[in-house]
């Protein structure tokens, strides 16, 4: 089926343009800038006029919770949520129950994914200390990456021995994505906390960045940078979310980095003041951080020294948002928003929308070494997002769709919004609809 989408404002590869693009089946056959193609035989045509398209957002770092924790996400539902929010491509974490740390358990997620998933896919492996004879077996064809937590993380999947992490940096295939905290500072905050406290298990949610502090933050990403650095290890450093952290990483093209960074939508959007307004439906790991570290995070989205702006998704029930800093679950539903979040920052300065392509699917695309996605290319899969510039649209119920039921961007007004999302050639999200019967195909890569 031949689709020609015309009079769209192009965004892709450092420039905007006025422009139209040509589908056959699942992919891009022709850009065309500054002209429309409407001589051409086409069996769907698209007027995006007064529109914006994108490639689609490549999401590295999300939590679709199943198996196991299906009773307040899934593959579908999230994956519906995804496209309804431009994300056209996902990699999943392994802390779902059971968790992702043996081959079979990581084939059995993308049988589920193959089933279920409007969106593409892949599936990070998850590192214990004891696993690490499996990972030459990991198909670097199929598989983004090894998922290590050094901090704290349910079962066995804390990973804080300098020696097990010094193997698994020296021997895994793959790019190594890891969460960086550092355990023994976390818990001698909350000893002090206790004190404080006198004894008490719960602390309000505002002393939570106190507690998952920046030191704890700065320790564990130093001690990962510097294992990266001596056995040569591919490493991306996971939502970074304070200022001292980013004098770890270079400002140079990601090509040319071994070791990147990753910002999530949650530190570029919320600081420590919003616990009053929004309490524990903020609360992550790492925690939000103040205005300085976001305003620090910010500027570095445009000098090179963050790489990839991801979600870390991560839905869970109100009912297991009761408590504080430590009885509140950590995490938050926000793939939906992540595009129309970067274009508020666009608008308000911050950085320029030609830069959003690169850290949201041209990078992901080239650190990951996905094959023919991440850009508007002839010869590349058709995955984009058509976004409306002009929508002023309030954030309700009804118009998110996550299983859990909410959002923090709940009531926010947005001046812009996602219209349309295409995967593989393929509608799967249009005004408010997400199509049945399309799904997202294996994530591909080369090494």
């Amino acid at each position: 089926m031949r689709t020609i989408i015309k009079n769209a404002t192009i965004v892709n590869e450092g420039k905007q343009f006025f422009g139209t693009i040509v589908i056959e089946d699942e992919w891009i056959v022709d850009v065309l800038e500054d002209e429309a193609s409407e001589s051409c035989d086409y069996d769907n045509l698209i007027d995006a006029s007064g529109m914006y398209i994108f490639p689609g957002v490549i999401d590295d770092h999300v939590h679709f919770r199943e198996p196991g924790l299906t009773y307040k996400a899934d593959i579908e539902s999230e994956s519906r949520t995804a496209a309804a929010g431009g994300v056209t491509s996902y990699m999943e974490m392994p802390n779902t129950v059971p968790q992702t740390t043996t081959i079979e358990l990581l084939e059995e997620k993308f049988k589920m994914a193959a089933e279920k998933s409007r969106v593409n896919y892949s599936f990070f492996f998850g590192a214990t200390n004891d696993n690490t004879h499996l990972l030459p077996q990991l198909d670097p064809s199929r598989v983004c990456g090894v998922k290590v937590f050094m901090g704290s993380s349910t079962g066995n999947m804390l990973v804080d021995n300098e020696n097990a992490l010094r193997q698994l940096f020296k021997t895994s295939p793959l790019l190594i994505m890891a969460h960086c905290e550092d355990t023994n500072i976390i818990n001698r905050n909350i000893e002090i906390f206790k004190k404080k406290y006198k004894g008490q298990n719960d602390f309000p949610v505002r002393y939570h960045s106190r507690i998952r502090s920046v030191e704890a933050c700065y320790e564990s990403s130093s001690l990962a940078v510097r294992l990266a650095k001596e056995t040569g290890a591919r490493l991306h450093v996971a939502h970074i979310s304070t200022a001292k952290e980013l004098s770890l990483f270079e400002n140079k093209p990601i090509e040319e980095k071994q070791i990147t960074a990753e910002v999530c939508i949650a530190h570029l959007m919320f600081t420590t003041e919003d616990y009053d307004s929004l309490g524990t439906k903020i609360k992550c790991n790492p925690a939000i951080k103040t205005i300085e570290d976001r305003e620090a995070l910010r500027e570095a989205l445009t000098d090179g020294r963050l790489d990839i702006v991801a979600t870390d998704h991560a839905p869970h029930l109100l009912n297991e948002k009761v408590g504080g800093a430590l009885k509140a679950a950590s995490g938050m539903p926000m793939i939906q928003f992540s595009l129309v979040s970067m274009l508020e920052l666009a608008d308000k300065g911050v950085l320029p929308v030609e830069r959003i392509p690169e850290l949201m699917s041209h990078n992901p695309a080239k650190l990951y070494r996905i094959k023919e996605r991440g850009y508007i290319r002839k010869g590349y899969y058709a995955d984009l997002v058509i976004v409306d510039p002009n929508a002023n649209w309030q954030v309700m119920e009804g118009r998110y769709y996550t299983k859990c039921g909410w959002t923090p961007m709940d009531e926010r007004t947005f001046k812009w919004r996602v219209r349309r999302t295409i995967v593989n050639g393929r509608t799967v999200y249009c005004d408010g609809i997400v199509v049945d019967g399309v799904r997202g195909e294996e994530l591909e890569f080369s090494h």
